[in-house]
């Protein structure tokens, strides 16, 4: 019996918390509403306070939010304001009616506070908005938990919420809209001194090759940058010698500013074809010059293990950070750059590559070319929203080993018109040293030796002239010229550089 009243007395109390759970009101502050417009009423000049951050959205009580709008929308139009002039609207609208019509404006204008103490009261409004914010965004996650959408698996409703929260903690009120070509102006002139006050010809975020940031002055923010090239041409090297160039620049900039500076940004790689542990070890192999495949093999003797030691080191204290999650969604890529931006600043995001990605969850396209538009787009969105460049590598289609000049073209990228429309640049690697080997001359083709020696030299000639060399083909540059980047190229460590081309040894310069 005691058992029973027990669980009873237990199930009670349950309930009755429960209860006392949902009947809990949203937070809302109708003096701080009802005070503000008050404000505004009789004072215009309170809106300036305000505007900034604050919208008819954000009011509990929606007869207070229409009532803002209507006031918003007078002063910004350069008229007055107050009850007189809102009469006729209002009178109109019936948006009065539920607060018992025009005579709520006068018992506005009892609770009105003074202009100086009106953003304060504005924040307070915006602060409760907030919160309602979140109510909403942890109930669409309870729900959601408990089947309300079963299309989505945990991993997918994680993203989502996360999602949500980084859109409302980002909001300002009044996200859009047109800025004023003064203030474009002056963003202009900020960027151009900048500029102006760095040495070299490296505006933006450098790319460690230095003909190349030459033609493009670096990386620049919310630019989208399409690597493409056929299979063993070297993009995945190229582009992890970009993403480590730039997080050794930002570890320079840190250090310079002041010893023991944290770097204000970092470098996000999304390797969908490689693992973290295969990019770091090409990392290290191009930095310690020993071979990849020598590393996999444990052929190194004491020497080069030191030495690997002691880049190590150095190469841990890099703002560099992988993810090799396959086939990633666009929209879990998108929330894991924002949190990074949060919490270790971002600088520069590489995809390698763009075809191996899953557009955002819950979309379904049609074909594949749709869904690479989606891709794409989303990419150039996550460029403009973090304010960072993005490089994101390309496969091309086989239609360039049908042609006799092997070097790519625009029309070569696979699903090519939404990527080219999209892409602020597109470049394409070439090394003419991979056709050449396979076009080595075959004694038993001619029918005399002579032939062969002569054909066998002048492939060795061409092979000569290409050893050690790859080209960086700059099809398309929205912000300035197009034009073919030589480079240099270790095929041994899988490693480019600058292409000395005053010197015949065909070394970078140290």
């Amino acid at each position: 019996m005691n058992q029973i009243d027990t669980t009873q007395t237990e199930s009670s109390t349950g309930d009755s918390s429960l209860l006392g759970l949902t009947q809990r009101q949203p937070p809302a502050n109708m003096q701080a509403e009802q005070a503000l417009l008050g404000a505004l009423l009789t004072n215009n000049r309170a809106y300036e306070r305000v505007s900034d951050f604050l919208t008819g959205a954000h009011f509990a009580d929606a007869v207070n939010g229409r009532i803002y709008d209507a006031i918003a929308r007078r002063i910004e139009a350069g008229q007055l304001a107050d009850p007189v002039t809102l009469r006729g609207e209002f009178e109109h609208s019936g948006v009065l009616e539920p607060v018992g019509g025009m005579p709520y404006l006068a018992r506005l204008l009892t609770a009105m506070v003074g202009i100086i103490n009106a953003g304060d009261y504005g924040r307070v409004i915006h602060d409760a908005w907030v919160r309602r914010q979140l109510i909403e965004i942890g109930e669409d996650v309870v729900n959601n938990a408990f089947g309300a959408r079963p299309e989505l698996d945990g991993v997918d409703q994680i993203a989502a919420g996360e999602e949500a929260l980084f859109r409302l903690a980002t909001d300002k009120g009044q996200d859009g809209g047109f800025t004023s070509f003064d203030r474009a102006l002056a963003n202009a002139l900020d960027v151009a001194e900048k500029a102006f006050h760095r040495t070299g010809d490296v505006v933006g975020l450098t790319t460690g090759l230095r003909d190349l940031d030459k033609k493009t002055g670096g990386m620049h923010p919310s630019d989208l940058l399409i690597l493409a090239g056929r299979p063993a041409m070297g993009k995945t090297a190229l582009a992890t010698k970009i993403a480590f160039s730039a997080a050794r620049a930002l570890m320079r900039e840190a250090r310079d500013a002041a010893p023991g500076t944290q770097p204000k940004g970092s470098v996000a790689i999304f390797s969908l074809e490689m693992s973290a542990e295969q990019l770091a070890t090409r990392i290290l192999s191009e930095q310690a010059s020993v071979s990849g495949e020598r590393i996999r093999r444990g052929e190194i003797g004491q020497k080069e293990f030191d030495r690997f030691v002691h880049v190590t080191r150095e190469l841990a204290q890099l703002p560099l950070h992988i993810d090799d999650t396959p086939a990633i969604s666009l929209s879990a890529m998108r929330t894991r750059c924002r949190r990074l931006a949060r919490t270790k600043g971002l600088s520069l995001v590489v995809v390698d590559y763009l075809q191996l990605m899953r557009p955002s969850v819950g979309t379904r396209p049609e074909s594949r070319v749709l869904e690479i538009s989606m891709i794409t787009q989303g990419l150039k969105a996550i460029a403009k929203e973090l304010s960072v460049p993005v490089i994101a590598l390309s496969q091309l289609s086989r239609q360039v080993e049908s042609r006799e000049d092997k070097r790519p073209m625009l029309s070569d990228l696979r699903e090519s018109g939404s990527i080219e429309q999209d892409a602020d640049a597109v470049m394409f690697v070439y090394r003419d040293q991979y056709y050449l080997q396979q076009r080595q001359p075959k004694e038993t083709a001619f029918d005399s030796t002579e032939k062969y020696q002569t054909a066998l030299e002048d492939w060795q000639r061409k092979m000569d002239l290409a050893h050690n060399r790859a080209e960086l083909i700059l099809e398309k540059q929205r912000h300035g010229p197009t034009g073919t980047v030589h480079l240099f190229f270790e095929g041994e460590f899988t490693r480019f550089g600058d292409l000395d081309l005053v010197h015949e040894a065909g070394y970078p310069p140290s």
